[in-house]
């Protein structure tokens, strides 16, 4: 399955500089850039800046020189607790991030928190269990009983209760083994397709984030040094020899 076909610009990143100790940059002007409906994988070394642009664009490191913009707004040093309510950014965090003694259903509550509508609540929690029919099926479950696989379900299907127009994915198969991180790409890729989610990822498994995605990035010493369709970047000699384990040119 193909992730969705893109549409205009949603988020951009112009010439951004972060860090977060003053007078020391971790990304030193970056462009980025992520259309609606798109699936975009960042990829790159360990320390190369990856989580910090992550954190740039959700307010949660700040931004020195350049801009964030999300669908022509400027939400540079966005207040993290705005990201959401404001611009409509979510995130699912690398670390496990499901309240283990809390029921499935209790944990998607929670992702919309700062909804006091009972109804709309409910409308949202069915809208995620009808996406997701195995957290169906095991709503009253302690999240904590459930498989990796399933936990990451429960983070993602709770990134979407409050409807956002972005979802952020730091390294989505982290901790999980290669048979659950397969199912957790194509979860990505189905609800790209189903519902026109919008992605932009991190992840350290190069090459299945890049066959997950529309665009990728890769991110070297806080710079963009490739980018461009995944497909070019798969079978770009250089990117699979540094970062997908293949030497030699493509056959």
């Amino acid at each position: 399955m193909s992730p969705a076909q893109p549409g205009g610009s949603l988020l951009e990143l112009r010439s951004v500089r972060a860090g977060y100790v003053a007078g020391h940059d971790i990304i030193r002007g970056i462009d980025l850039e992520v259309h609606q409906g798109e699936i975009v994988c960042v990829i790159g070394p360990n320390g190369a800046g990856k989580s910090t642009v992550f954190k740039a664009v959700y307010g949660l490191v700040p931004v020195r020189a350049g801009n964030v913009v999300c669908d022509g707004a400027d939400i540079t040093n966005i207040a993290p607790q705005d990201a959401l309510s404001t611009a409509g950014i979510a995130i699912v965090p690398q670390l496990r991030s499901t309240f283990a003694q809390m029921t499935v259903h209790e944990n998607l509550e929670l992702g919309m928190y700062q909804c006091r509508d009972k109804t709309r609540i409910r409308e949202r929690i069915e809208f995620v269990c009808d996406l997701f029919p195995k957290l169906a099926a095991r709503s009253r479950q302690a999240a904590g009983t459930l498989s990796g696989g399933e936990q990451r379900m429960i983070e993602i299907g709770r990134s979407l209760m409050w409807e956002p127009r972005l979802v952020l994915m730091d390294e989505p198969s982290a901790g999980l083994s290669p048979l659950v991180t397969a199912e957790v790409f194509e979860t990505i890729r189905r609800l790209n397709q189903e519902i026109s989610l919008t992605v932009l990822m991190i992840e350290q498994n190069a090459r299945q984030g890049l066959e997950a995605s529309n665009r990728g990035y890769v991110i070297e010493q806080g710079i963009a040094t490739y980018q461009g369709l995944s497909k070019d970047l798969l079978a770009d000699p250089d990117v699979r020899r540094a970062f997908l384990g293949v030497r030699g040119e493509v056959a």
